[in-house]
Parts: C-alpha cells; sequence; structure tokens
C-alpha cells in the first residue's frame, strides 16, 4: 500500500523524504515554492540529488508535485495565462529534476467565460506545455465553488479526451464529496467509481489526494477532516481505500494538523482501515 503526506521542503527539497519516513509514509507530495505567491522553484543540485538517492534508499515514491494556487488554466485573462503556463512549465521541469513522475494541478475557474470556453482554455493551455518524456500531469477533481472547474467528472475527461497530452487525473475524496458525489457509504463509493469510470476511465487515476471532509455531500465547500473523523466518516472511508479502483493507486493525505493528530496519525488510521 502506498500512502503518504504532502509534506513541506523548509530546509531544503530533501527534508521531504525525511518528514515521510518520519510520519510513516511512502510516497508523498510537495510544493516547490510558497503555493500563494508566483515564484519559481529554486532547486539546489546537491539538495535535488539528495532528494532522489533518499527516496530511492528508503522506497519513498511516487512523489508529486502540486502547483501553485495561482495557477489558472481555465482564465479568459491573457497575462494570468501565461503566467499559469510559465508557472506549469517551471513546475514540469522541476518534476524531471527531482526524478517525481507527476505535477498535480487544478483546472482553475472560468470567472465568467462560460464552462465550455473555461475547459477549452484549460485544454489549449495544457497544450503548450513541453512536458518531459518522464512526467505526466495530472489534473485534479475540485469541490466546485463559484466558476471553479473540475467538480464534475465529466470536466477531467473532456480535458482528457481533447487534450494532446498524456495526461491523467487526481481524485480528491473532499473535493468530490463537496461537489456532490457521496462516498459516505460503500454504496456511494461503488456509485462514484463507476460515475468516474464512465467519464474518465479508471485507467487514467493515477493519484488520489485522501481526505476527509468537515463539510456536507454537495455544499461546493473545501474543508479537509481527518481520516474518518469527518462526514465522509469512518463507513465511507473504509469502503474508499478497500475499493479495487484503488489498489494499486497512491494515496496521498492532505488532512488537517489539530487535535494533536498531524499526519502520523492520518496515515496509521487509513492503514487501518485498509487492513479492516
Amino acid at each position: 500500500m502506498r500512502v503518504g503526506a504532502h509534506e513541506s521542503i523548509a530546509g531544503g527539497v530533501a527534508k521531504a523524504v525525511d518528514r515521510q519516513l518520519d510520519d510513516g509514509g511512502n510516497c508523498g507530495q510537495i510544493f516547490t515554492h510558497s503555493p500563494q505567491v508566483w515564484q519559481n522553484p529554486d532547486l539546489d543540485e546537491d539538495d535535488a540529488a539528495t532528494f532522489r538517492e533518499r527516496s530511492a534508499e528508503h522506497d519513498v515514491g511516487p512523489w508529486v508535485i502540486h502547483s501553485s494556487y495561482l495557477v489558472n488554466l481555465c482564465t479568459p485573462k491573457d497575462d494570468l495565462r501565461e503566467k499559469s503556463i510559465d508557472s506549469m512549465q517551471r513546475e514540469v521541469d522541476a518534476a524531471a529534476a527531482l526524478d517525481i513522475p507527476y505535477v498535480n494541478v487544478h483546472l482553475g475557474a472560468h470567472t465568467g467565460a462560460g464552462e465550455q470556453q473555461g475547459l477549452d482554455n484549460a485544454v489549449s493551455a495544457l497544450d503548450e506545455l513541453d512536458v518531459p518524456d518522464d512526467v505526466t500531469v495530472l489534473v485534479e477533481s475540485d469541490a466546485g465553488s463559484g466558476t471553479k472547474l473540475g467538480d464534475d467528472f465529466a470536466h477531467l475527461g473532456y480535458v482528457l479526451e481533447e487534450s494532446t497530452q498524456d495526461l491523467e487525473t487526481c481524485l480528491d475524496t473532499a473535493h468530490a464529496f463537496a461537489a456532490g458525489y457521496d462516498l459516505s457509504t460503500p454504496e456511494g463509493v461503488d456509485e462514484t467509481f463507476e460515475e468516474f469510470h464512465a467519464a474518465v476511465g479508471l485507467d487514467n487515476l493515477a493519484c488520489v489526494h485522501l481526505n476527509d471532509s468537515k463539510h456536507e455531500c454537495g455544499t461546493n465547500k473545501d474543508e479537509h477532516a481527518h481520516i474518518g473523523e469527518g462526514l465522509i466518516g469512518e463507513t465511507g472511508m473504509r469502503a474508499f481505500v478497500n475499493h479495487s479502483a484503488v489498489d494499486d493507486v497512491p494515496l496521498v493525505l492532505e488532512t488537517p494538523n489539530e487535535d494533536d493528530r498531524g499526519f502520523a496519525w492520518n496515515i496509521e488510521r487509513t492503514r487501518e482501515l485498509r487492513e479492516e
């Protein structure tokens, strides 16, 4: 079972491997810089080499780079589009330098351009990237507030079908739940995977962001809870992590650090649910 957490790179990217090991994880995710600002990845060659070596030595992987929160592939604004494409190009290049196979990105918001135009904007923006051979861009499911796209699995399927890139997807359980896919029961989990397969294809599911939700299904509110402690709950989470659709899919946690529980607690809880 591949389960890990989104780790900090404070002090150097290689530190993320040590933090992952401390939390008991064997795969994971990082930002290459603060996700709240336009900033280029600043990778030291020696630090990058240590990251690669320690990941291989301790069998930690796959890793995922999560793109900046400022990236908006759906935007109709030329300046934001260019900044988003440039940022994504730097992320896929950083992934290649770190031997990281995936870069994860949200589609973004159409901000009034309309759903179809927003999706077409995302496709054309992704098609401008020069993605290294060993790197794959993952389009993530979204909670869908405002004009954000990606809350409907059909949005992901459209982008994968229309893009010239060899894209795959990341399914976020809290986002899907907030978007109206009820993961709180075994029947709901089955139905959600059926809908995902029909719209996207389970063979295009490369990663899961495993998060419980602090808000009700269909509220479009994105706030993560500890595994089994939110409104998806223990029953839903158990059904999800034991579903055959995720047998070989890495599970990356973005759970909160609160109530004296952090990533280590959530990783262990995930393993307990899988074993049950």
